[in-house]
């Protein structure tokens, strides 16, 4: 039995094997045909043509809302769950943490109320109360003068006859003096409390109600812009912000996108190498990308005439585009299916017509 498998079972397996591997090398050294594409690639409808990447943006473009308060957001009024939900201009959208400026608010408006009183108080001056005792003491005074000047007048007869001492006729005549003085204090007391508050006193006290007014004025501002409002009429495209987060006030952030979606439109990258061909108003058409491509007429809104360096798409941020496009604007028409904002699409503009440079623009 082993003699058989030393002399045919061995020989055998080896010819398989070297058959299997000059099988294994033939097979491997075939040449196969490219495989068709995924998709086939857009091909333009024009005889002449400047072809440009385009991007889908809302009809208002693509807003980026910010926060003018940097603190923490209490509360969002469009949550992620409702991302698309039309608005309207002015309507919330989140709020950050107000509490320190309606507890200010409150101090202001106290502040406010005492310098309201303070100035109210002025302008009703003389109380009618306060006028009785003044000019009570007018008339004291003035009976004091009468009884003194009475005085007077006997030592000046009675000196004479050596009736009363030197002295005594002195110190009547100084006590009609001393009373004279008190009667002119009390008409003076009497005259400045019947006319009122002072003038300057009164500008003071209405300065301090203004000034109390604009601090009021200046907390209710900051009370509005920590409530985050939408500036336009349309959808809500993406919320970046959660009730808890901290938002800033440094400029570029995007916490909520905003877009009016009744028209799209298309922001078309045009090189700056086909800048000559180019023709405003030019007509254009649109491809989407994928296995089912749809193409769509484009209608001409406007050139954006500055030349602007390319975006990237990558997103990194070290990646360096010297190339410059001029951006033109294009209308998707109403009934576009199945197209979203930020979706790219390989447009084509036709450079070979005859058309009116200012044909299509709204």
């Amino acid at each position: 039995m082993r003699r058989f498998l030393g002399k045919f079972l061995l020989p055998l397996l080896a010819v398989a094997m070297l058959a299997f591997a000059v099988l294994h090398v033939v097979r491997a050294s075939q040449t196969f045909s490219d495989p068709p594409p995924p998709a086939d690639p857009p091909r333009t409808p024009f005889g002449h043509t400047v072809a440009g990447a385009g991007l889908v943006e809302a009809q208002t473009e693509n807003i980026s809302v910010g926060s003018a308060l940097a603190g923490i957001v209490l509360e969002v009024s469009v949550p992620v769950e409702k991302v698309g939900q039309h608005v309207r201009a002015g309507d919330p959208l989140f709020r950050v943490d107000d509490r320190h400026l309606k507890a200010q608010l409150a101090y202001q408006q106290a502040t406010l109320a005492a310098a309201r009183a303070q100035l109210a108080k002025l302008e009703q001056q003389p109380r009618p109360e306060d006028l009785p005792p003044s000019a009570a003491k007018v008339r004291t005074a003035q009976a004091n003068v009468r009884l003194q000047a009475d005085l007077a007048e006997r030592a000046r007869l009675l000196r004479p006859a050596d009736a009363i001492s030197a002295e005594e006729a002195t110190q009547r005549l100084v006590s009609l003096e001393v009373a004279r003085q008190q009667l002119a204090q009390a008409q003076a007391e009497y005259g400045l409390l019947k006319a009122g508050a002072w003038k300057p006193d009164l500008d003071i006290a209405r300065a301090a109600v203004a000034q109390a007014e604009a601090q009021v004025r200046q907390t209710r501002t900051e009370l509005d812009r920590a409530l985050v409002r939408a500036p336009v009429d349309g959808e809500v495209l993406k919320v970046y912000v959660h009730p808890g987060e901290y938002v800033g006030a440094q400029p570029g952030q995007a916490l909520v996108v905003l877009g009016l979606l009744g028209r799209l439109h298309v922001r078309v990258d045009v090189s700056e190498h086909d800048l000559d061909r180019f023709r405003p108003g030019a007509p254009a058409r649109a491809v989407t990308r994928g296995q089912a491509p749809r193409e769509y007429p484009l209608r001409f809104v406007r050139v954006e005439p500055y030349v602007v360096p390319k975006k990237s798409l990558t997103g990194d941020n070290t990646e360096r585009v010297d190339t410059r496009v001029l951006q033109v604007i294009y209308a998707l028409p109403e009934a576009a299916a199945r197209v979203y904002v930020g979706q790219q699409l390989d447009v084509f503009l036709d450079v070979g017509g005859q058309g009116s440079p200012s044909a299509g623009r709204r």
